[in-house]
């Protein structure tokens, strides 16, 4: 044991050293190759955008652009100070392009006032009327214009927020800009994407975040002069939260007025003009450049702002040049890992390495130089459980049957449909003492929640659990999910957790390297869970209390999957009502959550109906073999 502790501590110095020693490589490659200036871009409102340009030293050929706009600094500033690698990987420092780093209006050292998802302005009037598509378009023409020995042509990518402004830079493209990849982009933040998920706040997502990111900048500033991150008194999240006693009470608190963005979850708590102005999707018109969206399927911030981006320039240009790039990642693995594993599940292979040298790179190359064939499919998805890389025509797959997965009477799951009538379980939901989104004690929210082992979960009395029996055959999921539940609630509230699970057979053999001394045997790998406000369950826009007693719909779609259930395996499905402090807590009585108090949060009785007449299920896209 002494031995194999000591093996791996050694690897672990092993890989420590490796990965100093490729920094410092790159870090030298970027000062021997590149020159580097700085410049104030002049929008046509007249407000400047600081931007950090890195050219090839190399003169005996032009380059295109590669440009990423960000809120989260450009830095390190100053024309001596170089950064220790330039784009989202070193083979792209390596091939050549000039690289452009660019503050958003509003941001660190760039002039003007930052709105959050900066809302499109579709009639305008006047150089006044400006958005992050015409800074887009400002700053490639000002590139285009004034930078020596480019090829007259330009490429955007950025992951998370730098997504957003790579996928704002389609309408009205400039006619350099050919390529295009918003990476994980913040699409939606009502509906999927970071903050809210169907209306639920993610509490501790958004604080956490906005506690630094939402202060205000009066001026422009580097980032040792910005504001500092928030000191958390307690280092248990759930805790901390719980302890609060209210959203309410949270912001009184820690933030009073001095954040705009919390001020707005107060203002708008439903899917008003506000949110609505927000969604770049309507936008997504008469799209020219060539388009790479890429995200994870274990992405806990914006795995729903990659399938809507993707599906709607799909449904709004048929003839768009738009590819999609799925794999087993969390929020930008693809380029901050291997990708050989996430949390306890091995993928057997190394997927973001796969993904750089046979995606990204290759789109850049291609339409930006010109060089190389690019022969992706429609839709490039790595299928976990089978580990697999599959390419389809379209996504989801057409050669796909729809299927539901029907709750049964003691916890059975099946794609039979219930006989018996007057079927139900029954429980009580505590807001008081929600279900916690992970098992054990964590300072900040994790990114492995997103395929965690969910067995604590499944020892709680207000968690239920459905499980198959054992498949005899491989079953893959490529595609949506829709939870249909039937229920009812003595509240005249509630919050409606649905996760699909893949549980491992009893004899899964543990891992040959276990410093976490992890059981295999009976594992439950989440695979995908989202969360429902049931008053939002006819109308984001117009909330509607529940009926106490009354049996209910509850419908809602789950993100896409791509997942295969392995013979021997279970297919589990877990219901429950609270995923704390992921989401907020519910009151479970109809109000507006945001002026809950204390008092305010009351237990309540729910059934789960699973019987002929009320049949609780969820709607799965099944792949033929």
């Amino acid at each position: 044991m002494a031995r194999i502790k000591f093996l791996w501590l050694a690897a672990i110095h092993i890989f420590t050293f490796s990965s100093v020693f490729a920094q410092q490589s790159d870090s030298a490659y970027v000062k021997e190759n590149y020159t580097k200036i700085e410049r104030s871009i002049t929008m046509r409102d007249g407000v400047k955008l600081f931007t950090s340009i890195y050219i090839p030293k190399d003169k005996t050929k032009k380059y295109p652009f590669l440009i990423n706009r960000t809120p989260y600094t450009v830095a390190p500033y100053g024309a001596d100070k170089y950064k220790t690698s330039l784009g989202n990987f070193p083979a792209m420092m390596r091939e050549g392009f000039i690289f452009v780093y660019q503050d958003v209006r509003g941001k660190w050292m760039s002039e003007g006032t930052f709105d959050d998802i900066r809302p499109q302005v579709t009639k305008k009037k006047s150089k006044k009327d400006i958005d992050e598509s015409t800074d887009t378009y400002d700053t490639i023409d000002w590139l285009v214009k004034n930078i020596a020995n480019n090829n007259g042509k330009a490429g955007i990518y950025g992951i998370s927020y730098p997504g957003f402004y790579s996928t704002t830079s389609l309408p009205g493209a400039h006619p350099a800009l050919k390529a295009v990849s918003p990476q994980a982009p913040v699409t939606d933040w009502f509906r999927g994407d970071d903050f809210h998920h169907n209306g639920t706040l993610f509490v501790a997502d958004a604080f956490s975040f906005m506690s630094t990111f939402g202060v205000p900048r009066p001026k422009p500033i580097t980032p040792d002069k910005g504001p500092k991150g928030f000191q958390f008194p307690i280092q248990d999240n759930y805790r901390f939260y719980l302890e609060s006693g209210s959203i309410k009470n949270l912001k009184d608190k820690y933030f009073a007025d001095s954040i705009k963005f919390w001020n707005d979850l107060f203002a708008h708590p439903n899917l008003d003009t506000f949110w609505q102005a927000r969604n770049i999707q309507p936008h997504l018109v008469n799209v020219k450049p060539a388009v790479m969206v890429v995200g994870g399927f274990f992405d806990a911030e914006d795995a729903y702002g990659t399938f809507a981006t993707y599906k709607t320039i799909e449904q709004q240009n048929p003839n768009a040049n738009n590819i999609l790039v799925m794999g087993p990642w969390y929020h930008g693995g693809w380029v901050r890992s291997t990708g050989s594993s996430f949390g306890d599940i091995q993928f057997g292979q190394t997927t973001s390495t796969y993904y750089q040298e046979n995606f990204e790179l290759p789109f850049f190359k291609h339409y930006l130089k010109g060089e190389g064939d690019f022969n992706a499919a429609e839709a490039n998805i790595f299928v976990t459980g089978s580990n697999e890389w599959k390419k389809f025509n379209t996504w989801p797959p057409k050669d796909t049957e729809t299927k539901n997965l029907y709750l049964q009477p003691n916890g059975k799951l099946s794609f039979e449909k219930v006989k018996r009538t007057d079927s139900w379980d029954e429980y009580v939901s505590d807001p008081n003492s929600p279900v916690p989104y992970q098992d054990g004690v964590q300072a900040r929210r994790t990114r492995e929640y997103m395929i965690d082992d969910q067995r604590f979960a499944a020892r709680r009395p207000d968690v239920k659990v459905y499980q198959t029996d054992t498949l005899t055959e491989d079953i893959t999921l490529t595609g949506p999910l829709l939870a249909n539940l039937v229920v009812s609630t003595t509240g005249s509230d509630a919050d409606y957790v649905v996760k699909l699970i893949d549980v491992y057979p009893e004899n899964f053999p543990n891992p040959t390297s276990n410093p976490k001394d992890l059981i295999m045997g009976g594992y439950q790998m989440l695979v995908r869970g989202e969360i429902m406000r049931g008053k939002y369950r006819n109308s984001f826009e117009k909330p509607e209390a529940i009926n106490p007693g009354e049996i209910t719909k509850i419908n809602y779609a789950l993100p896409d999957v791509a997942h295969t259930f392995k013979k021997g395996h279970r297919i589990m499905i877990q219901i429950q009502n609270s995923w704390f402090p992921l989401a907020d807590r519910n009151p479970q009585k109809f109000m507006d959550i945001y002026q809950a108090e204390p008092a305010d949060f009351q237990k309540a009785t729910h059934r789960i109906f699973h019987d002929v007449h009320n049949s609780s299920s969820l709607s799965v896209t099944v792949l033929k073999q």
